[in-house]
């Protein structure tokens, strides 16, 4: 998040670490689970501390992309995408998100699309890891005629570093279907990275870069992958504001071809006053 970046960049120690080794399991065909497109964002490692409350909303509108309907769902082409994000702070090591989709577009009126919970924990800042290290857990819901995989798991670790103005962050995520007609592929993975360099104390601009390759132990060809880069920017205008825009280009014919996305996000503190730095 990017008060997690303020306080890397403006001089209080942040976590770091090393990783969980990826785990695999496989069967059946090669195949690639559909696309969302809800929630673009690269994960840094912090959590949101204790007693606070970070409330974020994603807005994300597909100008180019599947204009009809396929095994039942909607087409994106024009579909604008709002999804809440609540997360509370446990301790100062753990955190639990909340996240509320929706859907609006010609046709439909604004949906309903589903929910998920995300609970995350990281390597303590008082271990001194020359990395920040965070893993999370993705458990949701999500309709049928939005996703044919109503309910999905993903397990996302998360490495971040800041190297002077330079940022960089990977979340090798690993997916899987519980319910729906990719249930039997096993274990997907989409990986998200991010570099970013801090243009001044406030703009940081950089690339964002989101993937899905298909099964751990069998890629899908290039063309059923999905490959996605947005020129993306934070501004980091105070520890209690998250903001983030960019726009985002897909590169394989199973990807949505242009979309623009913002996050826009306030932290809220209990408990905490004159904790903010």
């Amino acid at each position: 998040m990017t008060w997690c970046l303020y306080r890397r960049r403006h001089g209080v120690s942040a976590c770091y670490g090393a990783l969980l080794a990826l785990g695999a399991l496989a069967c059946s065909p090669v195949g690639v689970r559909a696309q969302d497109n809800y929630e673009i964002q690269v994960y840094a490692s912090d959590t949101v501390p204790a007693h606070t409350l970070m409330a974020e909303l994603h807005s994300n509108f597909t100008f180019e992309g599947e204009k009809q309907t396929v095994d039942g769902v909607y087409p994106t082409n024009h579909q604008e995408h709002e999804t809440v994000e609540l997360t509370r702070g446990i301790n100062d090591w753990a955190e639990v998100g909340f996240y509320l989709f929706t859907s609006e577009q010609n046709g439909h009126g604004v949906q309903w699309v589903g929910d998920h919970i995300r609970p995350r924990i990281r390597v303590p800042e008082s271990w001194n890891w020359p990395v920040g290290v965070s893993l999370s857990t993705e458990i949701g819901y999500q309709r049928a005629v939005y996703s044919p995989d109503t309910w999905t798991w993903e397990l996302r670790p998360i490495v971040d570093k800041t190297v002077g103005r330079w940022y960089f962050a990977v979340n090798p995520a690993l997916e899987r279907t519980w319910h729906g007609p990719d249930v039997d592929l096993g274990l997907d993975f989409a990986p998200a990275v991010k570099i970013s360099y801090d243009l001044t104390r406030v703009v940081s601009a950089g690339l964002e870069y989101y993937g899905d390759y298909g099964r751990v132990n069998r890629f899908a060809p290039v063309r059923d992958q999905q490959q996605q880069f947005f020129l993306a920017s934070d501004l980091n205008v105070s520890p209690l504001w998250e903001i983030n825009f960019g726009i985002g280009v897909g590169v394989t014919a199973s990807t949505d071809h242009l979309i623009v996305k913002a996050i826009l996000g306030r932290r809220f503190d209990w408990g905490r006053r004159g904790s903010v730095e």
